[in-house]
């Protein structure tokens, strides 16, 4: 099991002082940490049409980036070019145990584990992140530079690939297996593999008012919710026909503020929109379905474990209803189930004695058996 170790600070410590402020080194985060997918492995699931996957390296001086899936790598040689696998904790549950060492941040913060095996001379450029990263260090050696937040000048250097101008590194740094360096959004850099070498990126990302608001219109739009129309009876004579006046721009400001003034309604966009997945999932439908009944009896011998990349959250506003979200989607099972919703949203495995109290609800045991069925969960061997 992975163990995340900090040796010179707390994570209330991390939380307070670095976290989305300025980067850090964190020197063996994981000791003895071994590759949790080997590079054949990775270089197989970029193979997969279903999978996010880019090579990037260098023709001739000039950056070139090129999408997966890829078949063949015998024409990149043995130097200067980097492989990089987008969410590979759906498909490999040994890289889905990554995440669990960050369960300090929740969960609908987190964007996937990006893994990238790079020959010596590889990386993607000088660049700045929209996310926090946790970049831990696997097999081999990388070299990396952190400049610091600033007016920094961003240019295509590829079609595929936004750099930056060089910096001032604030950080330079060389890492070593079970190294972790944190980065928060807007600060540059660049990593270059001195050795063949495996990263394992832990990205948290945060969502920005127009993607939100964007999200928000296609939810009242799906729900035919927001449908109310402006009212302004009783007003006074207008005399100048081309002005919005402060009356009215505060009659409109208000009507948009009441459906963000709804906890129900914003409940129900944030569960849904959070709890959608942005990468495939690697669902396993079961040829022979499971019944509640032999659900419920195979749960008094086995676990349940949840398949890596799977989001499932609930929201103040609405759980006390038994109200919880996957994969996009709301899931109401009434007050007598508030605690299953807890416990299948809180934990990665499921065993009998977490749910034994909810496995006499008709409704939660069906939604079970339908996630179970469609490749949600699987029983663990």
């Amino acid at each position: 099991m992975l163990k995340l170790h900090l040796a010179d600070f707390s994570i209330e410590h991390f939380l307070e002082h670095y976290w989305q402020q300025k980067p850090v080194v964190i020197r063996q985060g994981f000791q003895h940490f071994s590759d949790l997918i080997s590079p054949d492995q990775l270089a197989g699931l970029a193979c997969e049409e279903q999978v996010e996957s880019r090579l990037v390296y260098k023709t001739d001086g000039q950056w070139q980036a090129e999408v997966g899936p890829f078949d063949s790598y015998e024409r990149l040689g043995e130097c200067d070019w980097s492989l990089i696998v987008q969410a590979v904790n759906h498909w490999s549950p040994a890289v889905a145990a990554l995440v669990e060492p960050f369960s300090f941040l929740p969960k609908w913060r987190l964007d996937d584990v990006m893994i990238s095996y790079a020959t010596p001379g590889g990386g993607v450029g000088p660049h700045i992140d929209l996310y926090d990263v946790f970049i831990c260090q696997g097999s081999g050696r990388r070299r990396w530079r952190v400049g610091d937040r600033g007016n920094h000048r961003q240019f295509a250097a590829h079609t595929a690939l936004l750099h930056t101008d060089p910096f001032e590194a604030i950080i330079d740094v060389e890492l070593l297996p079970g190294d972790i360096l944190y980065i928060p959004p807007g600060f540059p850099h660049d990593g270059v593999t001195l050795e063949h070498s495996m990263s394992f990126s832990v990205g948290f990302r945060a969502k920005s008012a127009r993607d939100m608001f964007s999200g928000l219109a296609d939810h009242l739009i799906d729900k035919e919710l927001g449908s109310a129309l402006i009212g302004d009876p009783k007003r006074p004579i207008h005399r100048n026909q081309g002005r919005i006046d402060a009356s009215d721009f505060a009659r409109i400001r208000a009507h948009l503020q009441s459906v963000l003034d709804d906890d129900t309604l914003i409940a129900d966009f944030a569960g849904s929109y959070f709890s959608k997945t942005k990468c495939q999932l690697d669902l396993q439908e079961l040829e022979e379905p499971f019944s509640q009944a032999e659900l419920v009896d195979a749960l008094a011998r086995q676990s349940l474990i949840r398949i890596g990349g799977l989001r499932c959250f609930y929201v103040d506003a609405t759980v006390a209803q038994g109200v919880c979200y996957i994969e996009g989607e709301r899931f109401e099972f009434g007050a007598a189930c508030h605690g299953a919703v807890l416990a299948l949203c809180d934990n990665e495995c499921l065993s009998h004695a977490l749910l034994k109290t909810w496995l006499q609800q008709p409704a939660f045991v069906s939604a079970l058996t339908q996630w179970l069925n469609c490749g949600y969960w699987y029983f663990q061997d």
